[in-house]
């Protein structure tokens, strides 16, 4: 009876990595020669380890990363110009802390939103809050929030995300609100959270593709001055499918 209520004890309490190592414990009869320290230590580490995982789980599940990748999977065979030196100092994640940018720029089926989700999930597994969205949905949402008047509120939701993540750069020309409101967002967070883009646009383009020269200068100074860029080269990583055949029904 003891052994129930402090089992239902820690369940209350939130402490269900304690509680299910403690069932684990009572499971295994040679785990009772351990001193009480011993076994308390065990109870500890797994309730951290599970609070950790539950952390993760959470944090990955509010990034809606558009495919899952891992940085450890990266393809560095494939002639697309990426080097294990050339990502080594940003495997730490410390261009994270240091609130610093990254543009990821190639052609389609290079892997730049595989690439990109990868580091959404590094971040992840760091502890930073991260939100997956495509350029053209970001700006949906903003023309939406104007129109209920919840505009203030997403702008100031987005400014704590620790990365934030715009897919699919310079797919359509922005309209001058949009513009505007990019550079809202991007003034927020300049200097206290990073951004992640990607894009088929190569950087020297996104001036003229973002219309106003005012507006492109002042938004570029605060996404480009502290940014890491990684150009992917070469041809799509795609695979062809074959040449679907039709068939005519026999006569």
């Amino acid at each position: 009876m003891l052994t129930h209520a402090t089992l239902q004890t820690l369940r209350t309490l939130n402490l269900l990595g304690m509680a299910a190592a403690l069932e684990q414990q009572l499971a295994q009869p040679e785990l009772q020669a351990l001193s009480f320290e011993e076994r308390l230590g065990l109870l500890i580490d797994q309730e951290v380890t599970s609070r950790e995982n539950r952390r993760l789980t959470r944090l990955l599940q509010q990034a809606k990363l558009k495919v899952p990748a891992c940085i450890e999977d990266i393809d560095y065979r494939h002639p697309r110009g990426l080097k294990r030196s050339q990502l080594a100092p940003l495997l730490t994640g410390e261009w994270l802390h240091a609130h610093h940018n990254m543009c990821i720029t190639g052609a389609t089926g290079t892997g730049k939103t595989w690439l990109a989700c990868a580091w959404g999930n590094l971040a992840c597994r760091l502890g930073c809050s991260v939100r997956y969205l495509r350029l053209p949905r970001l700006f949906e949402l903003l023309r939406l929030a104007h129109g209920d008047g919840s505009y203030l509120r997403l702008l100031k939701s987005w400014a704590k995300i620790d990365l934030l993540i715009l897919d699919d750069w310079g797919i359509a020309p922005p309209s001058a609100s949009d513009c505007k409101d990019l550079l809202e967002l991007l003034d927020d967070r300049y200097g206290a959270r990073s951004t992640l883009i990607t894009s088929q646009l190569p950087i020297e383009h996104w001036h003229t593709y973002l219309g106003s020269p005012t507006v492109a200068d002042a938004i570029l100074d605060r996404l480009l001055h502290n940014a890491h860029k990684i150009l992917l080269k070469g041809e799509s990583m795609r695979k062809p499918t074959p040449d679907l055949t039709m068939t005519r029904p026999e006569e």
